[in-house]
């Protein structure tokens, strides 16, 4: 792509449109429009699909009514990287409607089709990749938990072992944030939210998050805030996750809004309930836990081997001076992050049965609500499968959270743009 192609649709857009049209519909303000009309500065490359959407009508110049929700929504969002929908649940506590999504993995969209019956006016489609941007429906705010092993501490050690290149180097993985990009330049949300891990921070000495700013700022035109937020606020679970929320326009968002509680639960909060009090599921059934003798299914209680394996792995490690190790988790405990990883072993959360008995493992339901979904929420995957998902999730209440802040300020930049109702007005939606 050469700086020609947008120059050239800019211009096939001046004949249309006033630069302070364009300039509202990218993102700008009048001044850049003329300086790139002008050639003082080159119109970036990523405002082609922008540019493209105006021309062929997507974006139209009317009286801001165009915009339709349904059931009483009060936005519009689209769900990229969508894993098993917990960013969703999330915004749509707080009243958003979900219009699109993206995710790759078989066995998460069966997990997600099953929480989420969309009808079939609702896209979901598969790798983001080669979905064209423009055929994106118009949307309000944009979620996308990109995937992260490509900058977690994990993902990184793994690839350096396999000599493999990570973060941007990793052309499977890591440039799929590019494709968040190609959509915001195309669909012009209002307002955006991304998730990764805390290590995207630091990733390359920090080079990697400089792109991403650089590119959401300076290239796309966003006011953007990012925050790590720590889930043992709303779980009891430590589970640090980097959030970069953007705005189309000026705001006053500020993270001091947020409600994180002091003191969070813990464990004992989520696990199977042995009195007699457990729910009893019709979706689960005696799944996980066997009602009738009221105890936690024994299958995930750890073998002798493993046991042995662990506590070994672990002397090994304290001998050398490391913190190599299981995690035993008590009733009081804030257990470690749950990874994509514990199906093998479980050794980061093993939780306690009494020194008598050997540790096991969390359930999946007791997973799912260790990442704040309700037990309304059905696991139709087989365990392993469905602890890859909950360890690849975020902790629901956090987005649910981030979303009621955000909130404000989406309407605020939507009724900015919906009563113009002279020719000046553009509507995003069609």
């Amino acid at each position: 792509m050469t700086l020609a192609a947008p120059l050239e649709l800019l211009r096939q857009a001046r004949a249309r449109f006033t630069q302070r049209e364009i300039a509202a519909h990218v993102g700008k303000d009048i001044k850049t429009v003329r300086r790139w009309e002008k050639g003082a500065t080159p119109c970036p490359a990523m405002l082609e699909p922008a540019l493209r959407d105006l021309l062929q009508g997507n974006a139209r110049v009317d009286g801001g009514n165009a915009r339709k929700t349904t059931g009483g929504a009060q936005f519009r969002f689209v769900d990229l990287f969508a894993g098993i929908g917990g960013i969703r649940m999330g915004f749509e506590a707080q009243g958003g409607e979900c219009v699109f999504t993206s995710e790759w993995n078989d066995f998460s969209t069966k997990t997600y089709r099953e929480n989420y019956p969309d009808g079939a006016e609702h896209a979901l489609i598969g790798d983001i990749v080669s979905f064209p941007a423009e055929d994106v429906p118009s949307h309000d705010v944009l979620l996308g938990g990109f995937p992260c092993q490509p900058f977690s501490i994990a993902g990184v050690s793994k690839k350096n072992a396999l000599g493999r290149p990570h973060g941007f180097e990793c052309t499977t993985q890591g440039t799929l944030f590019f494709d968040v990009a190609r959509i915001i330049a195309a669909k012009r949300p209002a307002a955006f939210l991304l998730e990764n891990v805390k290590n995207l921070l630091s990733h390359d000495k920090g080079r990697t998050f400089d792109v991403i700013l650089q590119t959401l700022r300076d290239e796309l035109g966003y006011e953007v805030h990012y925050r790590v937020i720590d889930g043992q606020h709303f779980t009891p679970q430590h589970r640090e996750r980097i959030l970069i929320v953007g705005f189309r326009g000026k705001t006053s968002f500020s993270w001091d809004d947020l409600r994180l509680p002091e003191h969070g639960p813990r464990l004992g909060s989520i696990l199977h309930r042995t009195d007699g009090s457990e729910p009893v599921l019709p979706w689960d059934h005696d799944r996980f836990f066997d009602h009738a003798a009221k105890r936690v299914q024994p299958k995930y209680t750890l073998t002798s081997n493993l046991w042995t394996y662990l506590q070994n792995y672990a002397e090994k490690h304290r001998a050398a001076g490391n913190g190599f190790g299981f995690g035993m988790a008590y009733p009081d405990s804030v257990t470690r992050t749950l990874s994509a990883r514990y199906h093998k072993d479980g050794s980061e959360i093993l939780v306690y049965q009494g020194e008598s008995l050997r540790p096991r493992r969390l359930t999946p339901r007791e997973c799912a609500r260790l990442m704040g979904f309700p037990d309304t929420f059905r696991i139709p995957v087989s365990d392993t499968q469905a602890y890859r998902q909950f360890g690849n999730s975020v902790v629901m209440p956090v987005m649910r959270e981030v979303a009621r802040i955000m909130l404000p300020h989406v309407q605020t930049l939507l009724a900015e743009e919906a009563p113009r109702g002279s020719k000046q007005a553009l509507s995003l939606y069609a």
